[in-house]
């Protein structure tokens, strides 16, 4: 029985194409100009969302107003928590 050869890697993906990255910005800045701009996050949190959480909660009903409450209200909790976090990584000398 021949033993059996482990195929090796040619530095080429599936296909034979070289790769620039994982997003396609290889080399000068005219690959960046269709780059996705930040937007505000916290709106993916949607109306439904809200109200399954209130739901969840014992919440019946929700006044229309509430929505850009709980979205601020989210954002400031999870800055805390991430603050907290970043204290803990600080003083455990972590990377």
């Amino acid at each position: 029985m021949a033993p059996r050869t482990i195929p090796s890697f040619t530095g080429t993906r599936p296909g034979g194409k070289t790769g620039l990255g994982g997003k396609g910005l290889g080399k000068g800045t005219a690959l960046r100009r269709h780059r996705k701009v930040a937007r505000d996050t916290i709106r993916g949190i949607t109306k439904a969302d809200i109200r399954r959480m209130a739901r969840r909660g014992g919440v019946k009903r929700i006044s229309s107003g509430i929505y850009d409450d709980v979205r601020t209200a989210m954002t400031d909790r999870l800055k805390a928590i991430l603050k907290d976090c970043a204290i803990f990584l600080d003083h455990s000398d972590r990377k």
